[in-house]
């Protein structure tokens, strides 16, 4: 599983965000996957993320 199928989901579910527990659920990949490609994506900011109330967690969103 590689960042490619991360950035596919969120591109085919563009008007929704997602927490890295939903998208790892959907895509039936490990919570730590999804969670380091995630991060690779929002380095590069190929992606659009933002924080929750809860300290450290992020909403993803494909990059409009």
């Amino acid at each position: 599983m590689g960042q490619q199928e991360v950035y596919n989901f969120l591109k085919k579910n563009s008007s929704k965000w997602f927490l890295s527990k939903e998208i790892s659920v959907k895509l039936g990949v490990s919570i730590g996957s999804v969670t380091n490609c995630l991060k690779k994506l929002r380095e590069t900011k190929a992606i659009t993320f933002k924080e929750t109330n809860r300290k450290n967690q992020f909403k993803y969103r494909f990059k409009r």
